[in-house]
Parts: structure tokens; sequence; C-alpha cells
């Protein structure tokens, strides 16, 4: 029994991983209901974990799991419909259902659900989270985490937004083209805010973030499958791989952190980055310049110390003051300074930091990290030992922190002093 449960959690699990999204979308564009698509095909997922150790796993477990959802489905329907009409209503919901499963078939209506979270009716703040959560199933404390909210307030948000997609009838479909464009920024938007939140955990070690960015690249990928001419697309896709291609690198065998400067080249991955350039040059046939475009770029600027053996910092610093037209972010602003810096001028990229008017970069690590770093270069030591133990106190994660210790006591070294 103890092996049956085993073997059926691990099922379910893949079941969840590579369909879940699917199977709420499926469920969702029939009923305009987010909410009970969820609650259904959670039923479903409960019933599977009781069921299959007895069982055994089905053959088609996305099958068994989509015909136990759909029926939950219509029976909270049947709860909520009385008289005729709701009956009518319901035996057209039955046969609808009854012939997709019949034909073995689930169409993929993920990219419908993802345009409905973007619906200008849904408040601009909350879309991205309801992408992560509908499609890729995430919870509210790790989508709150990626949002710096609390899982409460997030929570909040996400039950008022199903609840205006339900009452305000929003439509599952591909927006059409005079209407796709700020619907497809805020699509953009959340796979790249599950990236970076994946990203953060180099390692893999934490549950909540573990497979978060290769799940953001299955969504770019899909995204650019369904919109396969539309250059941000194909460039948030790139950048992403871009990014992608170094994990090898930054940790060594002891499980250190190894910033961008020191890694291995080797260990880069030469096919995703091959395939993000390849991308990148597919995206700037179209025309135009975009904030992803930008970013992609500056990505493969620096993969090509690959086969340079060194990085063109003047072009990456240039690349970064491009994206501050397209973008008010004080994270481009402390990048843009970083890369200025070391292009050759880390007196200017210390004034460019220093005229960033943004409060949040008071709890920012990188930002104090960036100034720790360029003080040092400007010879201002006393400086910048102040500021590397606040970036020491923000970071939590603890390779990271070390990292930052061993660059205060190189720092401290060579002024005399002795760092605590």
């Amino acid at each position: 029994m103890a092996q049956g449960a085993e073997q059926a959690r691990a099922a379910a699990e893949a079941a969840a991983r590579q369909s879940y999204g699917r199977l709420v979308a499926w469920l969702a564009a029939r009923t305009r209901d987010v909410a009970g698509a969820e609650d259904a095909l959670a039923d479903a997922f409960a019933a599977a974990l009781s069921r299959w150790p007895e069982t055994g796993v089905p053959d088609h477990p996305e099958a068994w799991l989509l015909t136990v959802a759909r029926r939950r489905s219509i029976d909270q329907r049947r709860r909520r419909m009385t008289g005729e009409a709701g009956q009518a209503h319901l035996r057209l919901i039955g046969e609808e259902l009854e012939q997709e499963m019949a034909r073995e078939k689930c169409p993929d209506d993920r990219l419908g659900l993802i345009f409905a979270c973007a619906h200008p009716a849904i408040d601009a703040g909350v879309r991205a989270p309801l992408i992560l959560q509908t499609i890729l199933g995430f919870d509210a404390a790790t989508i709150a985490s990626a949002f710096l909210v609390s899982p409460s307030t997030m929570s909040q948000r996400l039950v008022r937004a199903k609840s205006r997609i339900k009452h305000a009838g929003i439509p599952f479909r591909i927006p059409e083209k005079a209407e796709l464009g700020e619907r497809l920024l805020a699509v953009l938007e959340a796979i790249y805010a599950a990236f970076a939140e994946g990203w953060t955990d180099a390692s893999g070690a934490e549950s909540r973030r573990r497979n978060l960015a290769s799940e953001a690249i299955w969504l770019g990928r899909l995204v650019v499958d369904l919109l396969p001419d539309e250059p941000e697309a194909l460039c948030l896709l790139s950048l992403m791989l871009h990014a992608e291609a170094r994990r090898p690198a930054r940790r060594n065998p002891l499980g250190e952190f190894v910033p961008l400067g020191e890694q291995n080249t080797l260990l880069w991955d030469a096919g995703l980055i091959g395939e993000a350039d390849a991308l990148l040059q597919r995206a700037g046939a179209f025309g135009g310049i975009g904030r992803y475009q930008i970013e992609a770029a500056i990505q493969s600027a620096h993969a090509a110390r690959r086969f340079a053996g060194r990085t063109d910092w003047a072009a990456i610093a240039t690349l970064y003051a491009g994206l501050m037209t397209l973008s008010a972010s004080p994270v481009v602003a402390v990048n843009h300074a970083v890369a200025v810096a070391y292009a050759g001028a880390p007196e200017q990229g210390l004034a460019l930091l220093d005229a960033i008017d943004d409060a949040r970069l008071n709890e920012y690590q990188p930002y104090w990290a960036a100034r720790a770093e360029l003080l040092t270069l400007s010879g201002n030591l006393a400086e910048a030992d102040k500021a590397y133990e606040l970036a020491i106190g923000l970071e939590p994660d603890q390779a990271v922190r070390r990292f930052l210790k061993r660059r205060r006591g190189d720092a401290a070294s060579r002024s005399g002093q002795v760092s605590g």
C-alpha cells in the first residue's frame, strides 16, 4: 500500500506540473468560473490521492482528473442552478464535456485564460499574479513573495479578480491585434516575474521556488508558439534562456556564489545561448525596439564573453541607457550605474547611483552591494564598508552573504581596517 501511495503521489505531482494550467483553462473557459474550476480540480486531485493507491494509476491521469473535475464542476453548478432553464443549460454543458472526453482530447485553452487574466477589467496590479496562480498553480504565499506584499493581501486580490472574471463575463480568447498590446505586456510581466523569483534561488533549495524559472521558460515558449510574430514575446524568451544558460556556473562545487564576472564561461550552456541569440535576431526582423528586446541584447552582450574573452561594458552601458528611456525602474538605473562604472568611469557610476531617488532602494540588497563595489573602485573604502554591512544584512541567501563578507574583508584589508 505504501508503494502504491508513493506511485499515486508521484503521478499526481507529475500531472499537476504538466497539466494543471491546461486543465484549469479547459474547465474555466466553459464555465467562466476560474475559482470554481480550481476548486473542482483540487477535488479531483484529492480523489486521485485517495483512489489511485487502491486502483492503480490510470493510463491517462490527466483525462481521469479532467473527468472527475468536470463532474465536480457540474455538481457545483447544479447546486447553484434551479428550474427548467438551469437544467437545460446543465445538459448542454454535460453533453459538451462528454463529447470532449469521448474524443480523449483536452484542447489547450491556456493562452485564452492568460489573456482573460490580463483583461483591462482586471486591476493592473493583480493581472500578473492571477496568471501565475491560474496557469502554474502557485499559492498566494509564493506569489506574494514575488510581488512584495503579504500573503493575505495577495489572496484577497486574487479572489476579487476571479470574481471579476466571472461576473463581468470576460471572454477567454486571444485578443485582436488592435487590443493585444497592453494585455500582452501584462502576460510577459507575469512570466518574467515568475522567472525572476525562481532565478533568485540558484541552487533550487527552496521548495516554493523550485522549478519556477523552468516553468516561466515553458510559459514563454507557449506564448511564442501561439504568437510567433510578437517581437517582445520572442525577446522575453531570449533573455530568460540567456540567463538560464549561466545557471551551472552560479555556484561552485562547494555551493559558493560566483558573480557573473568571475564565472567559468565554459560551464555556460552553449545550446541555450545559441537559441537565445536566434530568437533575438528573429525579433529584430520585425523592426521597432521594446523593453525585452533591449534586455535580451544586454544578456547577449554578457554571453559574448564566452567567445570574446571579455565583457564589452561600454556597449552594455549604452544598452542600459536606452532601456532607461523605456522603463522608470530603479533596478534598471542601478544596473546602468554599475555598467558605466565597469566601463571605466567608477566616479560617474557612483554619481548615477546617488542620483536615483527611490525609497525602495533602502531595502534593496543589490543597490547596497553595487554601491559598496563602486565606492571600493573609487577608493572610498570607509563608506564601502558601511554599504557592505547593509547589503549583508539585507541578503537572505547564505552563499551570497558569505561572498559579500569576503568582498568586505578584501576592501577592509586594502584600507588597513579590520572588518567585523
